[in-house]
């Protein structure tokens, strides 16, 4: 009996074919930059037809705006709560500089969509809402990091500083990886904080 083929498209749930085609974005900037991010190449990588990417997000606009979104869920929040003896501040900042988040690929997506940040609309409403997000965790950590060390301290000024720094080091490990790998990146913040906070 010879197999049946297999359906050219699979039929997927509402959240799981967003879900898809946002990885599919992902794949397609980090491969060729926004050149890449169009219908034709996000649905070649997906496998599915046209029609999905504006049935499931109204436009290509709505569509980069999860792409941003994805990426900063997927970088700057914690699954869930530390391990047992560490803080919440050393947890993110390891995470920053996973092999999952503190590589070329994801990098080049990042220089990508933070370069359409100011000429797209929709893009910049998201990164609004994400980086005030993402400020208030970075905050919310160095100030628990202060007071487990018995130390008052503006943190809001000092997490915008490290946000900055850690982009900074994202880039120039994007550009030489050589130059920049995790553990020196990850020191690099360290060296920043302890001043401020001590051991944490």
């Amino acid at each position: 009996m010879s197999a049946r083929k297999a359906p050219k498209y699979i039929r997927l749930s509402g959240e799981a074919r967003r879900a898809q085609l946002v990885a599919a974005g992902l794949a397609c900037m980090a491969r060729g930059g926004i050149q890449e991010f169009t219908v034709d190449r996000i649905c070649e990588e997906a496998g599915v037809s046209r029609g999905l990417v504006i049935h499931h997000f109204g436009s290509m606009n709505a569509l980069l705006a999860a792409v941003y979104a994805s990426m900063y869920l997927g970088s700057t929040r914690l699954p869930g709560p530390p391990e047992p003896g560490k803080t919440r501040l050393t947890a993110l900042l390891e995470a920053f500089f996973s092999p999952e988040n503190f590589n070329r690929d994801a990098f080049n997506i990042w220089l990508t969509l933070w370069g359409q940040i100011s000429i797209n609309e929709d893009l910049k409403t998201e990164h609004r809402m994400q980086y005030a997000a993402y400020l208030a965790d970075v905050s919310g950590a160095i100030s628990e990091a202060a007071e487990a060390n018995g130390t008052t301290i503006e943190a809001e000024p000092l997490a915008r500083v490290l946000i900055c720094l850690i982009d900074g080091l994202g880039i120039q490990h994007c550009i030489e990886p050589a130059s920049m790998p995790a553990e020196k990146a990850l020191e690099a913040c360290r060296q920043l904080l302890a001043p401020h906070l001590g051991a944490f």
